[in-house]
């Protein structure tokens, strides 16, 4: 009987330490933040609940435009949907890292993209959110030539060969995300002014609300000559796990958004600890990553900046020899 006993108790005290692991790591999944929330659990440590982040092909990245291909793959963008205001509801939520606008309410609203060098059959949209910087400080991730903006809108599309985001993730091709630089200007874009309105609806970590009414998605992304101009490359989320599953298209033109508009941005609530009074959400973007040996690549009508020119076979052969002149003469007159 007591040996009965004690084979469950062992039993019992294996089970307990196969299941605390488990638990832990199910609450270190969300321990992430930005280093301006607390430099403890900010971008250096991510690593540590998401090895991904430690792995390459991260993102984002600044692209220079020396080192970027042109592709004459990389045509126009095909979009369905994008020009209509799509049924409702749209709900835009406050998950204490970023501002989310969930745009995918179903088979109704059928917001597609293809085209562009993407692999098919097409990509879905399923949410935008958007980083920022503090006031008068840049906050995209992506940079042009070291260039960056006061803020960047993603819009993730995720493959529809995939059932689920879970399995997408677990593929190169599994998402695709627009990122828009939004430049800082003195009058506010009306195309942001439905959304930066339901900011004020989301003030605590965790709230949603739906939006009066939807738009079309178009409004948000540069015009139609600027959507020919774009940069592509594969990387990562940026946020944990960091999965490297992105195709990445970075737009070159910035589209405006008001500085009335992004000081909106920069009262939303942020996460904190139980009980705390929420502190504003500002600095919430990755720190840029090593571009690897990965290569990036530009549309047709996307700038490309020359390289410096190899020195003309010619003058190499004049500077040589002028070394060399010198060198002799120095010999000859000794130390």
């Amino acid at each position: 009987m007591w040996s009965q006993c004690f084979a469950l108790m062992v039993f019992a005290l294996e089970l307990t330490f196969l299941v605390m692991p488990l638990v832990l790591r199910a609450d270190s999944e969300g321990a992430w933040c930005y280093d301006s929330q607390d430099p403890k659990c900010g971008p250096s440590h991510w690593k540590e609940i998401a090895p991904a982040c430690g792995g390459p092909a991260q993102s984002p990245i600044n692209i220079d435009l020396h080192l970027v291909q042109r592709d004459p793959t990389l045509g126009p963008f095909v979009f369905h949907g994008y020009d209509s205001a799509p049924p409702g509801p749209w709900t835009l939520k406050n998950d204490g890292h970023t501002v989310l606008l969930h745009v995918d309410t179903g088979p109704q609203s059928r917001l597609e993209l293809q085209g562009a060098g993407l692999p098919l059959p097409a990509y879905r949209a399923l949410q935008l959110h958007f980083h920022w910087g503090g006031p008068g400080r840049a906050g995209s991730e992506h940079s042009l030539d070291g260039q960056r903006h006061p803020m960047e809108m993603h819009v993730v599309h995720m493959n529809t060969r995939y059932r689920s985001m879970t399995e997408a993730r677990g593929h190169p091709d599994g998402l695709a995300v627009l990122a828009v630089l939004l430049a800082e200007k003195d009058s506010d874009n009306a195309n942001f002014s439905a959304l930066v309105s339901g900011l004020k609806n989301v003030s605590a970590h965790g709230v949603s609300v739906d939006l009066a009414s939807t738009f079309p998605l178009a409004s948000l992304l540069p015009g139609a000559s600027g959507l020919s101009r774009y940069y592509r490359y594969s990387g990562s989320l940026t946020t944990p796990g960091c999965d490297p599953a992105v195709l990445w298209t970075v737009f070159e033109d910035a589209v405006p958004i008001g500085r009335a508009q992004v000081a909106q941005f920069q009262t939303v609530p942020r996460a904190g600890p139980p009980g705390s009074h929420p502190a504003p959400l500002t600095e919430n973007f990755r720190p840029q990553q090593p571009l690897g040996g990965r290569r990036v690549s530009a549309s047709p009508g996307a700038s490309v900046r020359a390289a410096a020119p190899p020195l003309a076979p010619t003058l190499a052969r004049v500077r040589g020899a002028l070394l060399g002149l010198w060198f002799s003469l120095w010999l000859r007159q000794g130390p």
